[in-house]
């Protein structure tokens, strides 16, 4: 798997599942998509589907996750947590292969 998920980002996302009575075997998808201030930005949703031959599919504290092999080349090595602190609250992104991120911390340039 090209993304691993820290504790707490998997707690997070546990919580989200329930809150919004999220099916079972709903599967976190996570990618990335042309856009934003530096070429790429993440995506982090929800799917009920995956492709055998378009995703990478795995398993990380009891929540399915799928990349797409294309977002892998990308997010391989990556680690998706979760910050919650005074100044600001959400999934964080920590991207080896990120050559420029924007300050909002949700785009970057490989």
């Amino acid at each position: 798997m090209s993304v691993t998920l820290t504790e707490k980002a998997a707690g997070e996302i546990k919580r989200v599942m329930q809150e919004q009575s999220l099916p079972d075997g709903t599967i976190l998808r996570i990618g990335v998509a042309g856009g934003g201030c530096s070429g790429f930005q993440y995506s982090l949703g929800f799917d009920n589907t995956t492709d055998a031959v378009k995703d990478h599919v795995g398993e990380q504290f009891g929540i399915p996750v799928a990349v797409d092999k294309k977002s892998s080349l990308y997010l391989d090595g990556t680690t998706l947590d979760f910050y919650d602190g005074l100044d600001r609250r959400g999934f964080t992104f920590n991207n080896p292969n990120a050559v420029k991120s924007c300050g909002c911390g949700s785009s970057f340039s490989a």
